[in-house]
């Protein structure tokens, strides 16, 4: 690029659009230690008590709890910045969690195979108000974490298997279009995907051409899924629920369990080591 364009060498990357990088030995850390600081420091809760995990799975959350703000806006600003919709003592929980782990990012390993590996899960009729459930999944590239998602499905879902097949239509998607990325940058990834579930009746379900009764209202996205199956693009796995490292993505966690998994996610703080990552994966 600097044959046709007339380019200023910076140096090395270290920091972009909110995020930190640091290059420990032969990784890659991604961080945003910085924003995460300036959110404390905007928010007043900078020499606040940390949390370690960003919520208490004893609270429910429901339209009627607690008391109306008078002034809604400072909540609306704070929900804004950090991307997460929740009541007011569960998004200053969420501060106190940050407060605790503002130094934690990505770890990318180079090393690592072009292979892909995802976790599905999902968290049926969990919301008290409208028995909507959670979709949670995350991909990782070898040992990298790559992609993850975690959001309120558009419609209530009649069944468990119902919630669980919609998060696998919806990562079968993310990984059909990672194919198509990779494809594109002529990088070659190994086929098919590891997508690790929790409830076998969904493997079980994808890999019978026969649809009963009781699954016809979800044919279309069990279809989808099968032909993926098919066609080489994913494989599904079973896994015990302790392992299902999306369970982080779609429900509050007690500390342990919390940090187990963000620990197999590759989460780690800023870095001082100089030795080699370790994979987690199955």
């Amino acid at each position: 690029m600097d044959i046709t364009y007339k380019i200023k060498d910076l140096g090395q990357l270290r920091y972009f659009s909110g995020l930190e990088i640091a290059r420990p030995a032969k990784v890659i850390h991604l961080n945003q230690r910085k924003y995460t600081l300036s959110l404390l420091e905007d928010s007043g809760t900078l020499a606040s008590e940390p949390s370690k995990t960003p919520s208490d799975p004893s609270i429910k959350l429901h339209m009627n709890q607690g008391t109306p703000l008078s002034d809604p806006s400072f909540y609306k600003r704070l929900v804004g910045r950090l991307i997460y919709s929740t009541h007011l003592t569960s998004a200053h929980r969420v501060l106190h969690y940050l407060k605790n782990s503002s130094s934690q990012g990505l770890v990318f390993n180079p090393d690592s195979t072009f292979k892909l590996s995802a976790f599905a899960d999902s968290d049926w009729a969990c919301c008290i108000d409208t028995r909507k459930s959670i979709t949670g999944f995350c991909v990782f590239l070898g040992s990298s974490l790559i992609s993850w998602k975690t959001k309120t499905q558009n419609t209530v879902s009649r069944s468990s298997s119902e919630a669980e097949y919609r998060v696998l239509g919806s990562l079968v998607c993310e990984l059909q279009w990672l194919d198509y990325l990779f494809t594109d940058l002529h990088i070659p990834i190994s086929l098919p995907t590891s997508v690790y579930c929790d409830n076998k009746s969904k493997i079980y379900l994808a890999h019978n051409p026969v649809f009963h009764e009781r699954v016809k209202h979800i044919e279309i996205v069990c279809h989808i899924i099968r032909e993926k199956n098919q066609k080489g693009l994913i494989h599904l796995l079973s896994i015990p629920s302790a392992d299902q490292l999306a369970d982080a993505f779609t429900k509050a966690l007690s500390p342990k369990s919390f940090q187990n998994f963000i620990c197999k996610l590759c989460l780690c703080d800023r870095p001082t080591w100089g030795g080699m990552l370790i994979s987690f994966l199955p």
